[in-house]
């Protein structure tokens, strides 16, 4: 019995851990710092989502993409930022990411180096 409930608190603890990545832009944000392509992006727009982990902020941004040899083009992302680095992350400043190579729309800010 002792077993199945420590089993049972840890699959729930594991998916709270992964819906949580989720929600703060974590586990893509690692995907693409692994498979996209490096770009750089202005900031257009900021909003808090609402989330926090660890008692920082998850920001949505709303980010003009300019991908080498490209047309400049629109994406939104999330990501969990620093408190103390959110003045960095304001509209107008320009932004290391990564981009899906197969889905472009799918952009990350690249600044952990996971």
């Amino acid at each position: 019995m002792k077993k199945q409930l420590l089993l049972l608190l840890l699959c729930l603890g594991l998916a709270g851990c992964a819906i949580a990545n989720k929600a703060a832009g974590l586990s893509q944000a690692k995907e693409l710092h692994r498979t996209g392509t490096s770009a750089n992006a202005k900031i257009l727009e900021i909003a808090d989502s609402g989330w926090t982990v660890n008692e920082d902020p998850v920001i949505s941004f709303v980010l003009e993409v300019y991908p080498e040899g490209k047309e400049p083009y629109h994406a939104q992302t999330k990501i969990v930022i620093s408190r103390v680095h959110v003045p960095q992350f304001q509209p107008g400043a320009m932004v290391p990411v990564k981009i899906d190579p197969k889905n472009p729309s799918r952009v990350s800010l690249d600044i952990y180096g996971f």
